[in-house]
């Protein structure tokens, strides 16, 4: 048995951890960028951390909509690779990117145009209005950037080469720190930029970025078999309606999880530039520990898919299961990491006492929703190998939207408890989440491991 084969759980544990060690680490820097934003923008005052923040919650939707819309692309890849279609890749790549320019145009656009109308319609303080522009609309200009690179990512990950994704990973940071240190602070002759600075620079980052992945997808010696040599750029309309439909599902329940966390970072706002400042940093701490489990499941995706294209379904359901369990024991060691140092990470990003005190408060929070927040994303990766993704849209409607925000509402303001009531909405939306959406990969795979053993029962 092969490490593509794998028989057993170990096995496959080790055949997950391989893909996805890269994709950890990967995500660890892509998300590097962000703390890189926030520490960067922390030591210019609460202000403009606050204005960040803000805009971040704003641009996160439209950022969101890409990544959701591209989780089409990684399972399609890798039901191609394992039912040994590798050739016909390089199509489903052009069609891919034929959905993903307008979409990232479009999205641009929106967020020029109406990003800063949304916060203060959600009682946003006005003084931080100014930044927020400033930050929004250089930073808006990357979204069809952003479309293209993440394809090439979705076809180097779903055949396995997440290495590659690490790589352009740590280019981004590499190429965004000095840059945005430069046009934030005045440095090496530059204008002092302030938030402005951090939108261009994030945007001239993230286009030689693009360039570069899209020259490595084309040119390079390892992917000369995914098909280069047939067909051309021509837009097939049945193609791209099906990455639609297998992609749009995903981006809502995408949007609806990141826009309870968006909705939530906006209704804070109303209690000021600190309480904005402390809930940021609160944030950023946690997801800097999420990140082991954020890059596992694209591999438990792949893994999943790679089941499915060989018609393996108890391969299929081991991967999931797999996927699902190593949270169990990550997101443990988050959640100690949270409630053993609260004061000395939030130091990490700040000076100003009173944000710290209240960002600590938060990280407690942080740490109860480690777990099911791993378990939820977990399952979701292993139902994206299954190409199932409609029934899962509606499940995060309801545990984000029904369970999630209403409770942090109540406990917010009719109970008092302000931003940590809205965080306690949060525990609630993820803990439904999880339980509902594992549920459903535990049932599905079932049903389908079942129907292949009748079938060679039969035979």
């Amino acid at each position: 048995m092969t490490p593509e084969h794998p028989a057993t759980i170990a096995q496959e544990l080790r055949a997950t951890l391989r893909l996805a060690l890269p994709l950890i680490a990967g995500q660890l820097a892509s998300f590097g960028t962000t703390v890189a934003d926030v520490m960067l923008a922390g030591h210019l005052g609460a202000d403009v951390l606050g204005a960040v923040a803000v805009g971040t919650n704003v641009w996160m939707l439209a950022l969101m909509a890409l990544v959701g819309l591209t989780m089409a692309v990684p399972p399609t890849v890798a039901q191609l690779d394992g039912a040994g279609r590798r050739g016909e890749v390089a199509g489903e790549f052009r069609q891919a990117v034929w959905l993903m320019l307008p979409v990232g145009i479009a999205l641009q656009q929106a967020v020029w145009h109406l990003g800063p109308r949304l916060p203060p319609l959600l009682g946003v303080d006005a003084a931080l209005m100014p930044d927020i522009t400033a930050f929004l609309r250089p930073l808006s200009l990357t979204a069809p950037a952003l479309g293209v690179w993440l394809v090439c990512r979705g076809v180097t990950d779903g055949l396995g080469m997440t290495r590659v994704s690490l790589g352009f990973g740590v280019l981004g940071l590499v190429l965004l720190v000095p840059v945005a240190w430069a046009l934030m602070y005045g440095r090496a002759g530059l204008p002092a930029l302030g938030a402005a600075g951090l939108g261009w620079a994030t945007a001239l980052a993230n286009w030689v970025c693009a360039a570069l992945y899209l020259a490595y997808l084309r040119f390079s010696p390892r992917l000369r078999g995914i098909g280069w040599q047939h067909g051309g750029w021509r837009p097939d309309s049945r193609a791209i309606l099906h990455l639609l439909r297998l992609g749009l599902p995903m981006a809502v329940s995408v949007l609806l999880e990141v826009g309870l966390f968006s909705a939530v970072g906006l209704v804070i706002g109303g209690f000021g530039a600190v309480a904005v400042a402390a809930h940021l940093i609160a944030l950023k701490a946690c997801g800097l520990t999420f990140m082991l489990p954020l890059g596992r499941p694209r591999a438990t995706t792949v893994r999943v898919g790679l089941g499915v294209g060989r018609g393996d379904w108890a391969g299929m359901r081991r991967a999931g299961l797999v996927g699902i369990a190593i949270p169990l024991v990550t997101q443990s060691l988050s959640c100690a990491v949270m409630l053993g140092l609260p004061g000395p990470i939030t130091r990490l990003y700040t000076d100003d006492p009173q944000v710290i005190a209240g960002a600590a408060s938060l990280l407690a929070l942080a740490a109860l929703f480690q777990l099911s927040d791993g378990i939820q994303v977990a399952s979701a990766g292993a139902l994206r190998g299954l190409k199932d993704t409609r029934v899962p849209m509606l499940v995060t409607a309801f545990a984000y939207w029904v369970a999630g925000m209403p409770v942090g509402w109540f406990l917010a303001f009719p109970q008092g408890l302000g931003p940590r009531g809205m965080w306690m909405g949060l525990i609630a939306g993820l803990t439904a989440a999880a339980v509902l959406l594992s549920a459903r990969f535990l049932r599905l795979s079932a049903g389908y491991a079942a129907a292949r053993s009748m079938r060679s029962r039969s035979r």
